[in-house]
């Protein structure tokens, strides 16, 4: 089983449209709504962690790109600017995904994108705005 975690922009025709349903009934895809966004005949945005045979999941990505719905990694929207951070380890309590994380004997905060899950607990913690994330 292969594993994603994307962020979806709908265009505002396709807000009402059963999208993600199709993903789960066509392509056998496990589907985990990390956050969403969606204003009626406005715009969409979701960020998904989408599971699944890898066929499957290619399968699925390209229906969702021939619907015109744009795809990007996850990891593409967060943003670690380590130059800011000072490593006081503010944030590491904080992340339930322990995508921030700390090595005890330097001392050093380190970010593993593949783990993050945009749920922004560690905007408001740190102090020097080392972290930002693109919504």
């Amino acid at each position: 089983m292969q594993k994603k975690r994307v962020v979806l922009n709908y265009p505002s025709h396709l807000t009402d449209q059963p999208v993600i349903s199709r993903l789960i009934k066509n392509y056998d895809l496990e589907i985990n709504i990390l956050r969403g966004w969606i204003t009626p005949r406005e715009q969409g945005r979701l960020v998904l962690e989408i599971t699944g045979k890898r066929p499957a999941l290619e399968a699925g990505m390209n229906y969702l790109k021939e619907m015109g719905v744009e795809t990007q990694p996850l990891a593409q929207d967060v943003r670690w600017h380590e130059d800011r951070c000072t490593h006081c380890s503010a944030c590491i309590s904080i992340c339930p995904t322990k995508a921030l994380d700390i090595d005890r004997k330097r001392m050093e905060v380190s970010f593993h994108k593949d783990r993050c899950i945009a749920c922004e607990g560690c905007i408001p913690v740190c102090p020097y705005q080392a972290m930002e994330i693109l919504f």
